[in-house]
């Protein structure tokens, strides 16, 4: 069984910085694609990194050299370095791994407030 658990979430203030981290077992995590994506309140689920098998990476726009996605396939785990936090930024952060299927963690909330 699959299971991927996010971690790392909190309250930042704006300019302040995050780590999240998210750990899949019962499978090959090496094969799969991780990524990150993020839901605020009211809006669509939306990319915000990705990283392939051969560490191939993308970003959103709107995170492009403040966000830094990584992972250490020896640990099974996918970090999301986040800095330079903006309001804008708030939202439930969500953890997948994608191969021939999708898998989703639970989910972890980053709010970013003064």
């Amino acid at each position: 069984q699959v299971q991927v658990v996010e971690s790392g979430g909190g309250l930042v203030q704006p300019g302040g910085s995050l780590r999240l981290s998210c750990v899949v077992s019962g499978t090959i995590f090496s094969i799969y694609t991780m990524g990150w994506y993020r839901q605020a309140p009211g809006k669509q689920r939306d990319l915000v990194a990705h990283i392939t098998s051969t560490a191939t990476t993308r970003y959103a726009d709107s995170v492009k050299g403040r966000f830094t996605i990584s992972r250490d396939n020896a640990k099974n785990t996918v970090y999301l370095q986040m800095n330079s936090l903006k309001s804008e930024d708030t939202a439930v952060y969500y953890c997948n791994a994608k191969n021939v299927r999708d898998y989703w963690g639970q989910g972890t909330q980053v709010s970013v407030s003064s």
